[in-house]
């Protein structure tokens, strides 16, 4: 009887014991986070745009270095490199990869299509062939659109208002990126209404950025809109010190450009949207399938104006763009 006592106990004790084991194993499982960028990106935290994916993990209750892992590959602006950056992250056997920009989508997408991949920012994912639609992806790919076209139109309308009577715009843009196409035939639709001539010209590195904008000094290019792109985040302080040597008013989309010099930029919070990315990593991490998880796009965006270029290049800000203003810089 005592033997058999003995084993209903030791039967009841392992099967309490399975859950037990189980949650343990669950609490102790360390993910690992893949995270592509074009541009150098030399420490993840300490990055002022991509360091919000970290600050969004921990909102989550993930902590690098006790739960979570980050698996960093940048392709230190060489666009070639991308594929190699992508293929080591697959065979890191990263649980998810988050990538930086449209370029890195592509080569992350290029090399899985069963990993997860949580888009921090890409102008037009439907497009580029990352999602079937924004409302439901399908596949392995989800994450954030930045509407990098949509609002190229608000880009020179408000060059306008800056810069009274302007006649010759450039428009810098990078061909390896593929939601650069959008941005530029916005701005030639916009620039025939307001009777404005455009200039587009490539630039995928550093040198061809500045030959770019000598180009545009020689043609007499009063203002230049530059569009969204990885390379040209990486090169901002070029592009302001660029800028500002040919005395060219400058319109971007991030405020990372103002801050660098720049004159003014309109677009999202681009930290937020990594820090908002981080929702789509824990989502999935608790069993969402990337592609039922729509696509958000962005529904605030900010004026930035750097006060000082502009006094330095002779404008005067006019009093409504003060009023707009979510920040003068001084």
């Amino acid at each position: 009887m005592n033997k058999r006592r003995n084993l209903v106990i030791a039967l009841g004790a392992g099967a309490l014991a399975v859950p037990f084991k189980s949650f343990a194993q669950q609490r102790e499982k360390v993910w690992r986070v893949g995270f592509l960028a074009l541009r150098h990106v030399a420490i993840l935290g300490s990055d002022e745009v991509y360091g919000a994916l970290l600050q969004g993990m921990r909102e989550f209750g993930y902590i690098e270095g006790k739960n979570l892992v980050i698996e960093l590959r940048s392709a230190d602006g060489n666009i070639e490199r991308l594929p190699s950056r992508a293929s080591e992250l697959v065979r890191a056997n990263v649980d998810i990869i988050v990538t930086a920009g449209s370029q890195a989508t592509s080569a992350a997408q290029k090399e899985t299509g069963t990993i997860p991949i949580v888009m921090g920012t890409a102008a037009d994912p439907v497009g580029s062939g990352f999602v079937k639609t924004l409302a439901h992806p399908a596949g392995n790919i989800t994450g954030l659109s930045n509407l990098g076209g949509d609002i190229s139109i608000k880009h020179l309308e408000l060059l306008l208002n800056m810069v009274p009577k302007l006649s010759r715009v450039g428009v810098l843009v990078n061909p390896t990126n593929s939601s650069n196409s959008p941005i530029l035939t916005a701005i030639q639709a916009a620039s025939r209404t307001a009777n404005v001539k455009i200039l587009p010209l490539e630039a995928s590195n550093p040198q061809a950025i500045e030959n770019a904008l000598s180009i545009m000094a020689r043609e007499k290019v009063a203002a230049v809109i530059v569009a969204l792109d990885g390379i040209f985040v990486q090169q901002r302080h070029q592009l302001a010190d660029l800028t500002f040597k040919f005395r060219m008013p400058s319109m971007f989309a991030l405020r990372e450009h103002v801050v660098a010099g720049g004159l003014m930029s309109y677009g999202q919070n681009l930290s937020d949207s990594y820090r908002r990315a981080a929702g789509y990593v824990d989502k999935i991490f608790k069993g969402a399938k990337p592609g039922d998880l729509p696509i958000e796009q962005p529904t605030k965006f900010e004026l930035i104006i750097n006060g000082k270029t502009a006094k330095a290049l002779g404008l005067k800000i006019p009093q409504s763009l003060l009023i707009s203003a979510d920040k003068v810089i001084e």
